[in-house]
Parts: structure tokens; sequence; C-alpha cells
């Protein structure tokens, strides 16, 4: 009794964490749009100025209306999104839509109306979207027995059984130790599994292998991730090794070679389309003959049902001041759009029954987390969950998955990001399933120990500070640099010792220089660093000026405002992003701008260690880092690093720069 009144008790302060992180990121959505104008707003990607709209369809109840202009989109924006429709002020307007369609100079959104003002001159601005939080609470009200067994194990209140090793025949000849271990410790996990994937170890590939592994064993696989591009991922190695995929979710949130593996594209091909399509066809001629007639608005239909309106016009006769012409109108509107509401439900049945047989025979269904809540999905029975990037996903949202599954096996890394969570209250949220399950069962767990991405002198430090000192590089990358790609020696000068490309850490160091220090801007809770700014400048260029091409390079910075003066300075093509940005991705070269340099030793979030994780191991052959060593060592961890580099690598004091 009491364990089932801690599982509803840690259920409902779930719900109340998720609709706290609503409410935060509506909050975030509105106060942005109060702080930045239009022309702002647009610039960060979240709105859209300048648009005229024309209604160019009917689909469901809703309009649909496009919304195009001359000049091409550049926008964050994309299907799926809801958008507030506004002439000048979005806080002023409630006329939310939801994007259906994408192109370079147009967005098609579907509206329930669509007011005379709303065609003319107007913007559409990004807003919180509600449909991700509203899923997660339903699933947490009705939790089967999956779901309701992995809060248990989380939550200590039961066992797990142990996990056999079972033996396999691999597909993929060329996975290491112990990318095999961590499949066959999987594949005899009666309840779940965790495969622990530190940075370029190859998580992902261990899971495709684990996958088509339970395929050759008769078992139907759900596999799922928080993002559609990890998704996309799954399904492009998974598309040509002769498994049976069909990928669900919105056709164009589905990278374009995909789309051939989208249920939508498969309902296309299955024998009966042609029935469908002919469906669809009646329903919308039927419709179009409807609309001819006059529809029996409150206004023209005085208070009379749809009985008396036949009535009178079996009769002939008109009442209550509506004459006899409008009451036969109305009931030729009222006897087709009987027609056409059975067309469009016998089409709907019709292609229930074709998805159903679609998701019935696949092998491997594959979806976000988010979208594994849709009905289709739960066309079929699941053997196993197999989730991936579960470290940047709440536990609400795993838990869609893993509810339609009798098992689950999760891959991540818990010492990298946490999702993103913006409400101060809801922080807990943060916590994720597969932190809290290493943590209380780490024998259910295998953690894959040789790294495929980064020169072994890059990957020194993370490994000891962060995993024990067990990530390995790979014989492929040990020694990788520069010099592989073409780059040349820099002349000799102050800066040549920062841009050697045998030089493969590289600390610039602040501390000596005067005008070290950070800022804050006026009414900013971030920070900048305009000497670190301007170092990272030189570096780049420095860069650049010695064959490095822009695409190589990638500059991180933990903070918005930081990010925002580097991009002011550096052409382009080489992208700035905060660490967030850089999750699960890598480029040659990476730029660090700490920012931080203070009297006080004050770190701020830069305190959190998986950021710093993050950001020493995206760069695969140069990892240049700039910041204040007299602030940093203020933290254990931080001192560490200066030390190390002091000792193995290249100190640069910022001084001798020219900058």
């Amino acid at each position: 009794m009491m364990e089932n009144e801690t599982l509803r008790g840690f259920i409902s302060h779930l719900k109340t964490l998720v609709e706290m992180e609503r409410k935060a990121e509506i909050e975030a959505m509105r106060a942005e749009m109060r702080r930045l104008s239009g022309r702002e707003r647009e610039k960060v990607g979240r709105a859209v100025l300048g648009l005229n709209g024309k209604v160019v369809g009917e689909e469901l109840g809703y309009f649909l209306v496009r919304y195009g202009r001359e000049r091409e989109i550049e926008t964050e924006i994309s299907v799926g999104d809801l958008v507030v429709v506004s002439k000048r002020d979005p806080l002023k307007s409630d006329l939310v839509g939801t994007v259906t369609e994408k192109g370079k100079r147009f967005l098609t959104v579907a509206l329930e109306t669509v007011p005379e003002w709303a065609l003319k001159g107007v913007r559409l601005d990004l807003y919180a979207n509600d449909i991700t939080f509203k899923r997660w609470l339903e699933n947490l009200d009705n939790l089967r027995e999956g779901g309701r067994r992995a809060l248990e194990f989380y939550l200590g209140l039961r066992e797990p059984e142990g996990s056999e090793e079972v033996p396999f025949e691999p597909f993929d000849r060329s996975l290491n130790a112990s990318q095999r271990r961590a499949i066959s410790k999987a594949l005899g996990s009666p309840d779940f599994f965790l495969v622990h994937g530190p940075f370029g170890t190859g998580k992902t590939r261990t899971l495709v292998e684990l996958i088509r592994q339970e395929v050759e064993r008769g078992n139907k696989v759900l596999a799922t991730a928080e993002s559609n591009v990890a998704v996309d991922n799954l399904v492009e190695r998974l598309v040509d090794s002769g498994v049976g995929v069909v990928r669900v979710g919105h056709p164009s949130r589905v990278s374009r070679g995909l789309h051939e593996t989208t249920l939508a594209y498969l309902i296309t091909q299955h024998e009966l389309y042609g029935e469908l399509r002919e469906l669809y066809a009646t329903a919308q001629s039927l419709k179009e003959k409807r609309d001819t007639f006059t529809k029996p608005a409150p206004r023209y239909r005085r208070g009379l049902s749809d009985r008396e309106i036949l009535r009178l016009a079996s009769k002939g006769v008109g009442t209550r001041g509506v004459p006899a012409r409008l009451i036969r109108e109305m009931a030729e509107w009222i006897k087709l759009n009987e027609g056409v509401r059975k067309a469009f439900d016998d089409a709907m049945k019709l292609e229930e029954r074709i998805a159903r047989e679609i998701i019935g025979e696949a092998d491997v269904v594959l979806t976000t987390n988010s979208s594994a809540a849709l009905d289709v999905v739960d066309y079929a029975d699941y053997d196993v969950a197999v989730i991936d990037e579960a470290t940047q996903a709440t536990i609400p949202s795993v838990l869609i998955p893993i509810n339609r599954a009798k098992r689950f096996v999760l891959g991540g890394d818990h010492r990298q990001l946490p999702p993103t969570i913006l409400s101060e209250k809801a922080r807990e949220l943060s916590k994720t399933l597969f932190e809290g399950l290493i943590e209380r069962h780490p024998g259910k767990s295998e953690m894959l120990e040789i790294q495929y991405r980064m020169n072994e002198r890059l990957m020194e430090f993370p490994s000891k500070e962060f995993y024990g000192g067990r990530v390995r590089a790979d014989g492929s990358v040990r020694g990788i640099t520069l010099a592989d790609l073409g780059v040349e020696e820099p002349p000799e000068g102050p800066s040549s010792e920062v841009l050697k490309p045998d030089n493969v850490l590289v600390f610039v160091d602040t501390s000596r220089r005067d005008d070290r220090f950070e800022r804050r801007r006026y009414g900013s809770e971030s920070r900048e660093n305009p000497l670190e700014a301007k170092l990272v400048e030189e570096i780049v260029n420095g860069l650049l000026g010695l064959g490095v091409d822009p695409g190589w390079i990638g500059v991180i910075t933990p903070y918005d405002d930081q990010r925002e003066l580097i991009r002011s300075l550096l052409p382009e093509e080489v992208e700035v992003k905060t660490v967030d940005g850089y999750q699960g991705r890598e480029k040659e070269v990476i730029v660090l701008s700490l920012v931080r340099s203070n009297g006080k030793g004050e770190l701020g979030f830069l305190k959190d260690l998986r950021r710093l994780n993050v950001s020493l191991t995206r760069a695969k052959r140069k990892l240049i880092v700039v910041g204040d060593s007299s602030t940093l060592v203020a933290h254990p961890t931080y001192k560490r690093l200066v030390e190390f580099v002091r000792e193995k690598e290249v100190i640069v004091d910022a001084g001798e720069l020219g900058v």
C-alpha cells in the first residue's frame, strides 16, 4: 500500500513540475516578445515580419493560410510549431495557429478562424508549444504497467532482475569489445538496461546494432529519441539494413532523403490507397457543392434546428421571417453536409485501417519521444523500447515510449548536459530517468570505452576528470592534427604558439591583463567579456589565414551575450553557439571563451561541470581555451584543468598577444 502511495505521490509531483515548466515557457516567450522588437526577434529566428496571407484550403475544420513575402524567410520556426499571428504586437493577439508547411518564401498555418485583418501586413511569432506538455501530462495520467514499473525501479520500490550476457553474431563487424558487451547485456535484460556512451564512443551505432539484434530475435522495436534529428539519424542507419522501418511524425520534420520511410508516404504506396483517394475526392466535391448553398449560420436560422429546417423545406414554406427560398438553401446545405461528414468519416476509418496494417507489419517503429504518444503508434505491441539521447529527455518525456513496451534500453551520458528547464521551481525535471537508474542500479549499465572523435591529448583530461580515466582513443584518431588536413605552420610571431597544428590543446590566459574583466549589459542576466571576444576574433582570423576552412571551426561560449558579441566580429561561415547548441556535435577546431573574470572568483553556471565536459569534448584536432586562470582556479576542476595544460600542453599569456 505504501509503495502505491509513494508512486502516486511522485506522479502527481511530476505533473506539478510539468505545469510549472509549461507556464515558465509561455512566460519566457511573452517576456521576449516584450523585450525585443519585431526586427530583433526575426534576427534570432523567432519571428517573421512583413507577410501577406491567402487561404489555400481547409483541412479537418481548419483553414490553411499561406503566409508569404518576396524576401527569403530564414527562421527557426518549423512545421508543428505554434505561432501567434498579429499586426504589430503579438502580445495583443490571441490568434494562434500551427505551422503545417514551410517553404523558402512562405509558411502555411492552420487556423480555426481567419479574421479579415489577418491576411495583410502581418507577422508570425513562435509561441510556446503546448502539445508536448499536454502529451507528457496525458501519459502520466494513463501510465500502464511498463511506465509504472520504470518509476518503481527509479524510486527504489522494486528491484530489477540481473542482466545476463547473451551471445550474438554482430552485423556490424567493427564493433569494439565494450560495445559488444553493452549489446550482449541489453539483450539479456528482462526489464531494462542502460548504455552509457561518453563523447564520441559510438552510442548510436551501438543502439542500431542492438535494434537489429532484437529484430533478428523476432522482437518488435519502438525506437525513439528526444529530437527529430536524432530519430532521423537512427532511421538513416537502419534503412539499408533490411529491417522493416516506419518513421512516424510530420513528413516536413523528417529530413528529405528519408521521406520514403514515413508513414504518410507508405500509406500512399498501399494497395487500398486508390480507394482512400476516391473517398477524399468524393468528400471534397460534396464539400464544394455544399458550399454553393447558404450555410445555416445563427443569423439565418433564427433559432431553428436542423430538423425544423428540413421539415419546413419539404413543405416549401418559410417561418419567423425566414423566407422559403432561404429555408430551401439551408436544407440543401444540411443534406449535403451529412454526405460530407460521412465521406470524411469513411476516409478516416480506411486511413486508420491502412496505418494499422503498416505499423503492424513493421519491425521497427521510429518517432520522437513526444510523438510516441500518437494513437497510430499504439496500433501495435512492442517487445522493447530503445531510446537514444535519454539523458536529454525529462522523465515525463521518456515515459511515453517506455509506457508502450515490455522492456526498455536507454542510451545516453549523464555526465553531459541534462534537459534544459526554464522554471527555477521545476529544476528537478532536469534529473533524468537514466541518471536516477544508473546511480541506483549501476550493475544494469555498461560504459562504452573507445572514442572515435578526437586526438588522445584532447581526450585525456575529460576522461580522467569525468570518466575515471576509462575512455581511450581509437588508433584511427589517436594522433590526428590539423596538419593532416593540409594546414600550414604559422609564421613566427606572438600568436604562433596558439596556432601551430601540433599544439592541440592551448590555454590563452588573460590573468595578467588589466582589461580582462567580464561585464553585464544593462537589464541582462547574461555576461560578456570584450577582451576574450577580441582574442577569439584574432585567433579565428589567424586560423583562417593558415588555410583552415571556416566550416571546420566552432566557437563555444556558455553565455548568450558573449555569443552575440563574438558573432558580430566573425565571418558568417564560422559557427558561434552556446554550449547547449553543441551537444552531440563536433568540429575539427573549437575555440572556447569561458567569459568569467572577476576579483571574487565567481564562476556562476560554469560550475555545472557537465557544461565544461561538453565544451572540452567537441574538438577533433585542436582546442583553444580562452580564460582568466586567476578567476578559474577558485574551482578545483578548473584548477586541475589549468595545471594539466601547464604541465602537459601549452599555456600562452594573453599579454603577449597584440590585441
